[in-house]
């Protein structure tokens, strides 16, 4: 199976992290994991990325503010997964440049979902008929 590209996940709590990777490998991303959002933009700014996962509660910025940082150096999606699952929280993400929203929890099959609407797997190339 080819590579899907690269994915950053931005998540401070080890365990989501953790399933977040398995999910997004398992997708067919090369996944790489930061915990806070001073590594996160780190990592985005050194690497072509076709996906974000970002998490709000990172333990030195809010994540609001890391996607907009986020904005100034990559155009891939940015999906927020977070346990701020109000209306007003969900808006304030997609303001702040989110491409989508992921309340927690979130069943697997619901983020893979997501992944698969913001990066659509490559249809392959028919090779030419034989008979």
């Amino acid at each position: 199976m080819t590579s899907r590209g690269r994915c950053l996940v931005i998540e401070d709590d080890e365990d989501i992290a953790g399933l977040i990777e398995v999910i997004l490998t398992t997708a067919g991303f090369d996944v790489r994991v930061e915990a806070t959002g001073t590594e996160g933009l780190l990592a985005a700014a050194s690497v072509e990325l076709k996906l974000i996962t970002l998490g709000l509660g990172l333990p030195d910025m809010d994540g609001r503010e890391v996607a907009g940082l986020l904005r100034d150096v990559t155009k891939a999606p940015i999906l927020m997964i977070t346990a701020f699952a109000a209306t007003g929280d969900e808006l304030d993400g997609f303001s702040a440049g989110a491409s989508a929203y992921l309340p927690k929890p979130f069943r697997p099959a619901q983020l893979r979902d997501l992944v698969d609407q913001l990066c659509p797997r490559e249809a392959r190339l028919a090779g030419p008929a034989t008979s």
